[in-house]
């Protein structure tokens, strides 16, 4: 009896210690994993909510990028962090969608991370050259007769610009030529030099561009026009295929992060999330905040859910075709 008595108390303890150490959390800074290199989406995202964040939590929200494999890496060291709060994960669908799809990962996105909160959304846009077809139908048939004479960059089999860039083939009855870059800079390079004719890209990285007058945009791939670039049809309005890619962001904590930590987060970023000169901030960059009952951790969870159930079709078709 007086063993049990004993461990009872020393239960006690340590419940009382847990509850301890969650109530004065955070008693240091949180370190927020980007996996995606500094200038992407997901890196401006991650920074602009961490900056504010800290203002709600009463202390620093430290970025750290950790890119490479597709967002695999950074990925993978959130999923084996402690979970105790101090170190959550910012990335969009390709770091925790398509990288799981392609590759050979030792994580489970789905079961390895508490979501927190979904953050923003940006739609995709395919733009093109100076001096292709005017109009999207017009491209459409000149692929029809002559395939292969339009080409696309992409980031290599696999990445999001080459799977949508199959299912656009596979939609239209076309065949374009698939020519694979390290990365958006490279590719939109040569997409004003004309040396590359098509890609697709966030909204937000093609706005100097289009606006200069050095690319066309031919439709964003979403069922509503863009505020960013209201100029711009949707591609349904184009004549073009329901080809839809909306890009997103979300925030995750390490499975078995703490129920309360994981709702002070999440508190932290609604707040966040709702102060008028952050949303101003993400307009500027061609996203939008998604509304206050997406933001919730079962909302994440859902959305997850549906894009992995979404993607994979896409990936495995994707997978046939060579870059």
């Amino acid at each position: 009896m007086g063993k049990l008595v004993i461990g009872i108390a020393l239960l006690g303890l340590l419940v009382t210690a847990q509850l301890g150490r969650t109530q004065d959390y955070p008693a240091r800074p949180v370190m927020m994993i980007v996996p995606h290199a500094p200038g992407g989406g997901a890196d401006f995202t991650g920074r602009i909510v961490a900056e504010r964040m800290r203002e709600t939590l009463g202390q620093s929200v430290v970025v750290e990028n950790v890119p490479a494999a597709a967002g695999a890496v950074g990925v993978e060291r959130a999923a084996r962090a402690a979970p105790d709060g101090y170190t959550i994960a910012v990335g969009d669908q390709t770091s925790f969608v398509v990288s799981s799809l392609i590759s050979a990962v030792r994580y489970d996105v789905l079961k390895d991370f508490e979501p927190v909160a979904l953050l923003t959304t940006s739609p995709a846009v395919l733009v093109a050259r100076i001096g292709v077809p005017d109009k999207l139908g017009d491209l459409i048939a000149r692929l029809r007769a002559s395939p292969g004479s339009v080409s696309i960059g992409t980031f290599g089999k696999g990445s999001g610009p080459h799977i949508l860039a199959v299912a656009f083939e596979t939609m239209t009855g076309t065949h374009l030529q698939i020519v694979p870059y390290r990365g958006v800079a490279p590719a939109l390079h040569d997409l004003v030099a004309g040396r590359l004719d098509l890609q697709i890209v966030e909204v937000a990285g093609m706005l100097p561009h289009l606006r200069g007058g050095k690319l066309k945009a031919y439709a964003v791939l979403t069922d509503r026009r863009s505020p960013a670039a209201p100029e711009v049809p949707t591609i349904e309005e184009a004549g073009g295929p329901r080809l839809h890619f909306t890009t997103w962001r979300g925030l995750w904590a390490p499975k078995g992060t703490p129920a309360d930590v994981v709702a002070k987060l999440n508190r932290a970023v609604a707040t966040a999330l709702a102060d008028p000169a952050l949303q101003r901030r993400v307009a500027d960059l061609g996203q939008d905040v998604v509304s206050r009952d997406q933001q919730t951790p079962q909302a994440l969870a859902a959305h997850h859910r549906a894009e992995m159930e979404k993607w994979r079709p896409m990936v495995e078709a994707a997978s046939a075709r060579p870059d």
